[in-house]
């Protein structure tokens, strides 16, 4: 599975982002799909996540974050509304695919950078 991620850039704290992952595959068969960020000299950080029809944000997010699915266009989004200077990282999409055997393959887009300025 290729991930491409977009939608990142410069905004001021309080304005609006949406972040897209298109995957190269219907995102159906997928077992799950999420969007991470990672600050620099910081770990990676689950933000979102999606899977079937279930989906949650991390509790630093929510209320502010939400993440959504075009199963038609293979897409998933995060759509970040007031956001603050805390929320700049570089955001990474995430699939995972559950093989017949019971593994689960991971998958990382190349991330898009936000940044969120005071």
């Amino acid at each position: 599975v290729q991930l491409q991620a977009s939608g990142g850039g410069l905004v001021q704290a309080g304005g609006s982002l949406r972040l897209s992952c298109a995957a190269s595959r219907s995102i159906d068969s997928l077992n799950s799909m999420g969007w991470y960020r990672q600050a620099p000299g910081k770990q990676r950080d689950l933000v979102a996540i999606t899977s079937g029809e279930n989906t949650d944000v991390v509790d630093s997010v929510k209320g502010r974050f939400s993440i959504s699915r075009d199963n038609a266009a293979a897409t998933v989004y995060l759509q970040m509304n007031s956001l603050k200077p805390e929320d700049t990282a570089k955001y990474y999409c995430r699939a995972t695919v559950r093989t017949v055997l019971g593994l689960t393959q991971i998958y990382w887009g190349q991330g898009t950078q936000v940044t969120v300025s005071s």
